[in-house]
Parts: structure tokens; sequence; C-alpha cells
């Protein structure tokens, strides 16, 4: 536990985010009494004590905001204190693109871009390059137009829970009972947003089925649901991308992709998340590296030629000599796409509970910083640029979730369900519609219920308050 007494709460949110960054599997306190900092944020100065002895003074300037003088002073502290070279500096917030693009808006160069970001902000210059490429990938291709919209369907169902996960996914084998019913659910819900996508002349530009794991339902199944969202999202209509999230090779067989290629699917993901199969038994995944490499191959000789593959940095126990490895297998499979996620523990889980009390290892921040820098390379190498990026609280050594594609081969609804420019329509059990206003330059979200039981008895009412949100719209 790290204890901080502050004199100031107006203060209190940047501070905790500061400490945050470099304590990040520590529980933070604010107390009055035997702490283990006290930070002091006075009109002209900031003061930082460690145990009563003065250790850092800043000075405070009129010209800049002084919440990022104190982020900047904590930061410039900790980071002496502790050795962590943290490539992302103070940003916290989960879209640093934005931040680049009202820079963008506001006529500055990119040569004054970078100069903020590694001065005021403090973040790597690679990092702040990256930022800036992809900004510029996403003005060209971000939504511009209210009536085109993408539509999102979520199937909260997984072979197996992986033991980092964070979205509503229910294990498949205990949820037998209640997946005929889900889908039929899912189905009049997909039929009363299709009469009004109809009716209010709408675009498709994107449809994404998410989850979860869509393809760990039976194949009668999945055929069925596939066709239903072909038949109304899909059939008769330009849309630029049908994206299916297959996830789990275990749940992947050749009736589950043929059906896809029957029905328009233009592009697909195979994640293993790591090519370690130790690594994979130990987060909870049923497959192994062999069947990651079986389905990839079972797809690429149906004919998909656009398959992404998930990664991910900073899982339990694995360190470069491991993620080396991942990259030098998904080199030798050569994807369309990569997606290269930074490792995020959350609080409550049982994931953080086990790294606290040793039962699984995260690597020191030097050795993280070199693992990303091993993904990197293996865009460059497959010839991949960045074209998305997001970040996320309690990432493992700060970092950034990024995706790289070859040229054509970008995810469309990645960019804008990121950006948040475009409408999305979101159907199924927890999946959360973002009703956009261009013109006010404001987002409104609507999220379905959570829990699959409760979303099959209340789902009339949940579409009937949802099309109100979209009608203030349309």
């Amino acid at each position: 536990m790290v204890k901080i007494k502050l004199n100031d709460f107006k203060y209190r949110y940047d501070v905790y985010h500061m400490f945050n960054l470099f304590y990040n599997f520590n529980n933070i306190e604010f107390v009055e009494e035997d702490y283990d900092f006290h930070v002091t944020i006075l009109e002209e100065k900031i003061e930082i004590f460690d145990k009563d002895e003065q250790l850092a003074c800043f000075e405070i300037y009129e010209d800049f905001k002084k919440n990022d003088q104190v982020k900047g002073a904590i930061f410039k502290y900790l980071r002496e204190k502790t050795g962590k070279e943290l490539p992302w500096g103070v940003l916290i917030g989960i879209r640093p693109t934005k931040k680049v693009l009202d820079f963008m808006d506001q006529g500055k160069s990119e040569q004054d871009i970078l100069r903020s970001f590694i001065e005021n902000s403090f973040v790597r210059e690679d990092k702040a390059r990256l930022c800036i490429d992809i900004a510029k990938v996403e003005r060209k291709n971000v939504n511009k137009d209210k009536k085109s919209i993408s539509v999102y369907i979520g199937m909260p169902f997984c072979p197996t829970r992986c033991l980092y996960c964070s979205f509503t996914s229910n294990p498949i084998s205990s949820c037998k009972k209640i997946v005929d019913d889900y889908l039929t659910t899912l189905n009049h819900e997909i039929q009363v947003m299709k009469k009004f996508i109809d009716e209010k002349n709408l675009k498709i530009e994107c449809v994404y089925f998410g989850g979860g794991t869509p393809t760990s339902i039976s194949e009668k199944q999945f055929e069925s649901t596939l066709f239903n969202i072909y038949d109304n999202f899909v059939k008769g209509r330009n849309v630029r991308e049908f994206n299916v999230e297959c996830g789990r090779p275990d749940s992947i067989n050749a009736a589950k992709l043929s059906s896809m290629k029957k029905f328009g699917v233009n592009r697909i993901s195979i994640n293993p998340q790591s090519m370690n199969n130790d690594t994979l038994k130990s987060i909870g995944r049923n497959h192994t590296v062999e069947d990651v490499i079986n389905k990839f191959n079972l797809a690429r000789k149906l004919g998909f030629d656009n398959i992404n593959m998930d990664i991910i940095v900073g899982l339990p126990n694995e360190g470069l000599e491991q993620v080396r490895n991942t990259c030098s297998e998904l080199l030798k499979l050569n994807p369309d796409s990569i997606t290269v996620h930074g490792m995020s523990v959350k609080r409550a889980s049982k994931l953080h509970e086990q790294i606290v009390t040793g039962v699984f290892n995260i690597r020191e921040q030097k050795e993280l910083n070199a693992m990303y820098e091993e993904t990197v390379k293996l865009s460059k190498e497959l010839g991949m640029k960045p074209y998305y990026m997001y970040r996320q609280k309690n990432m493992v050594g700060n970092m950034e979730n990024v995706g790289y594609a070859k040229p054509s081969k970008e995810g469309i609804y990645n960019i804008e369900m990121i950006e948040e420019k475009q409408t999305i329509i979101a159907l199924g059990a927890d999946a959360v519609t973002k009703v956009v206003f261009l013109d006010d330059n404001r987002m409104e979200r609507f999220p379905n219920i959570k829990d699959v039981r409760e979303y099959i008895k209340r789902i009339d009412e949940k579409i009937e308050k949802k099309i109100e949100i979209l009608e203030t719209l349309y």
C-alpha cells in the first residue's frame, strides 16, 4: 500500500493517477498520518516529501495549467526515485490520438505537436511519433456523415473464461440451456433494429460480430445467426467490412469458416494471444500453438485474405524470450494485420490477486519496454504500419494497444469505434450503443443488460429505450 498526505484535494485525481503509474499493483490511499509521501501544492510551488524529509521542490509557472504542472512534478520525482522509464509520460487518457487531432485542428505543425508531447507530457519520442502517424491515418478514414453507421453484434459466450478477461463472456459448457433462447432474442433485436435502420435510410459501413467468441456456439447455431446478420445488415447494402471475431482457435472449424465465406465475411480474427503453450495453459485457454497454426492455415486454404491476429504483451510469467518466440511464429504465418495488446490488470480480478500474492510474475519495466519493441520490429518485418490505438487503465508497463496492418487491410470498424465519430448500433447482451452527435461534438452511450437471462427477459424494454435515444439524432 502507498499512503499519501495531500494538502489540496482539488488535485486528488491528478496525484492519484501519477502515483498509480509507478505503483500500479499497490493500493493507493490518502491519509493524514503515517504517510509514505507528503505532497504540498502551493500557489508558487509544489513540494514532495518522503517521510517528512523534503526531497523535491518544483516552481509553478503562470503560463501553464496548474494541474498539468502537478502531474509533471510528481512524474519527474517518481521517475527519478523508482528508476522506471514510462514511455507515455503523464498521459493517462485512453485515446491519445484525440489530443493530436485537436492540435491538428488548431493548425499546429507536426513538429510543434511532437515538441508538446515530449516537453510537456514527457512522452518518449517514438511513442509521440506513433501517435501522430496513427492520427493521420484516422483523419483520412474517420466518419464525417451522421447517416453512416456501423452495427455491432455481441455473443456473450466463450469456450472457457481467460484469466485476464474483463468482457462479458460465459463459458459455453455451463450455459447450454440458455443459448437457444439468447439467439432467438438476439434475432428479434436484429429484426427490430433492421427495420429502424431502413426507415431512417441509414448507411451501414461496417458490421462487426464480436463477443465473447461468436464461434463458441454450434455449427448449426452459428450458421443460422450469421445468416440473420447477413440477411438484415449486409445483403443488398454497400457494407465495406463484415468482420467476425473468431478469436479462439479451439472454436473454429471448416464448417464455421465455410459459413463465413458463404455469407460474405471479409475480415476475421484468429487470436493466439501467445504462441507459448505453457502460457496458454496458465491463462485458461484450451488450445495449443499447433491449433493456432492449423486453423490459420485452414482459413487461408478456404480463401480468407484478411486475417487479423491478436497478441498480448505482459502476460503472466512471460518475458522477452517468450515474446520473441510469439513474434517469430507470427512472422511465419504472415497475417494481414496484428493487434498488440498491453496486459490490463483489473484490481478486482483474480489475476490481480495472484500477481500481488506472487503466484504470477510480471516483468520489470525495462524488460517490458524491450518486449514491446519486439512487436514493433515484427510489424515492420510483416510490412505493416500502425493504424489505430487505444490505451487502458492498469496496463502493465503503462503502454498501449495498437493495430498494425498491411496496405488496405486496416480494420475500418476499429478506427470508427476508437475515434467515436460514427454512431454504432450495438445488439446483444452488454453491447453498448454509441449515438454520435457530430454537430454538437458529443456522444450518448446506451448499454444493453449485461446478464444474459435479464437481457432475454427485458429485451423489448431495452430496444424501446435505445430507439428513443437514436430518434433524438435521426
